[in-house]
């Protein structure tokens, strides 16, 4: 369904920049490729949402800082969570992708 190619190690593009499209992909005949914005969205608790953060800087998909701060999630139909029940959070991150 997706093809994933793995960054070349001679890459010297950080982390967190956009690859550059091939030279002369603005002639006719060649693809070319459109920046679109993607939303990532974690919910859980404080810890699992923190760990899975890290995992994702430690692939060098994303820089923690990236990431919004961790908001509150209140359980759906009431407010704040009953006491001895987790209270679920919530942080975000938007990419930008290169669509052909």
């Amino acid at each position: 369904m997706f093809d994933y190619l793995e960054p070349d190690a001679s890459d010297d593009q950080g982390a967190g920049s956009l690859p550059l499209p091939p030279s002369g992909a603005n002639d006719r005949g060649t693809r070319s490729l459109n920046p679109e914005k993607v939303r990532h969205m974690l919910y859980g608790s404080l810890a699992a949402i923190d760990r899975t953060i890290k995992i994702l800087h430690a692939l060098g998909y994303a820089d923690p800082n990236d990431w919004s701060e961790p908001v509150p999630v209140p359980p759906s139909g009431r407010e704040p969570a009953p006491p001895g029940e987790p209270q679920t959070w919530m942080a975000i991150l938007t990419r930008t992708v290169l669509i052909e």
